[in-house]
């Protein structure tokens, strides 16, 4: 039986030889891969894993054109995994490669997902904290009940696991929802996190964000909908605002209160209109992003992976010099032959 374990990599040098050397010992006797996805790293990292692939032909590298980000990272590991287990993981040793034999033994038991639940999470400030609670309690109610609180993208995956990932192209992409929505047979592993072995994290409050609403709009149309109630409260405000108006104007010889409470009102409803436009135009420009098609990423050069394409759409792989020669038997894959130094050898 293969495994294969996918590493996502954006600027981790310090961490990557203690990686493998972890990695190696955790997966002693078994039959492994591990594929790094270099995701525009602009350290050592390319050198590191060019070093590691050169010494080990079990260590396999793709790199990437330029950042696509994390969840694409892990896409186009998965696309080119060809384990009958698939581990996702961090590079920054946070998952630690020790569990993999216990997550291993579960998979063996028949279950198709392995989930690491973080029950605790060492260095993290009490911030980082209360908002990953917070990010674990919407996406919940506003995405699927069946995401499990602090379940991340460790996780092991079955070959059908895989094979049903693999169908999922869309351009915004929330890993741990997709998994969530296969609803397949699934076991949670708790572990302790650890610190960082070095560096820092490359998710910043603002990723955090931009990962929690991609993850909403991707899954939800909820926003869209509160809009609606939003809207229906400020009607109902401002009917029953005009009744007093003209109960005073008609009824008593008070006047009418003026400008102040105009303006305010004004202002409130004209954030509300605001807001639900900018929600709209967001998920329109989602379904025009979706609507061009482009690829999910780019692969510039990969070592150690002598098998053909994978038929994946909105894949680009490119061949240059430092590329192991892929075959092109069967790829359904279309080609197109131009003379330059760096080759379009595929995309579909």
């Amino acid at each position: 039986m293969l495994i294969s374990v996918i590493v996502p990599v954006f600027n981790e040098s310090e961490t990557l030889n203690l990686l493998i050397d972890e990695l190696s010992a955790a997966l002693d006797g078994e039959d492994w891969e591990v594929i790094f996805v270099n995701d525009g790293s602009h350290d050592r990292s390319a050198e590191i894993l060019l070093e590691a692939a050169q010494a080990d032909r079990r260590v396999k590298v793709l790199t990437f054109s330029r950042n696509f980000g994390h969840q694409a990272a892990i896409t186009a590991g998965l696309d080119f995994a060809d384990g009958d287990a698939v581990v996702v993981m961090d590079a920054d040793l946070q998952d630690p490669p020790e569990l993999l034999p216990r997550m291993i033994d579960l998979f063996r038991q028949g279950y198709d997902v392995v989930s690491a639940q973080r029950v605790s999470r060492d260095g993290e400030t009490l911030f980082k904290k209360w908002t990953a609670a917070a990010f674990y309690r919407l996406m919940r109610r506003m995405v699927d009940k069946r995401l499990v609180q602090d379940v991340g993208d460790f996780r092991l995956f079955s070959r059908s696991a895989v094979l049903a990932l693999r169908a999922f192209r869309e351009e915004h992409r929330f890993m741990r929802g997709l998994v969530a929505w296969l609803g397949l047979d699934e076991v949670i592993l708790p572990y302790h996190r650890h610190c960082r072995a070095a560096g820092h994290t490359k998710y910043s409050c603002w990723k955090m964000l931009r990962l929690a609403w991609t993850a909403v709009s991707s899954f939800s149309a909820l926003p869209l909908r509160l809009t609606v109630a939003f809207g229906l409260i400020l009607s109902c405000a401002g009917l029953g605002y005009l009744l007093r108006v003209l109960y005073l104007a008609l009824c008593t010889t008070t006047t009418v209160p003026g400008w102040a409470s105009v303006v305010v009102l004004q202002c409130i409803f004209s954030g509300g209109i605001l807001i639900a436009l900018g929600l709209v135009g967001d998920y329109v420009a989602r379904s025009y992003e979706e609507l061009k098609h482009r690829p999910l990423y780019v692969v510039k050069a990969a070592h150690n992976l002598d098998r053909r394409i994978p038929e994946a759409e909105r894949a680009c792989i490119l061949m240059d010099h430092q590329m192991t020669p892929l075959t092109r038997e069967n790829s359904g894959i279309r080609y197109t032959d131009r003379p330059s130094p760096r080759q379009p050898i595929g995309v579909r």
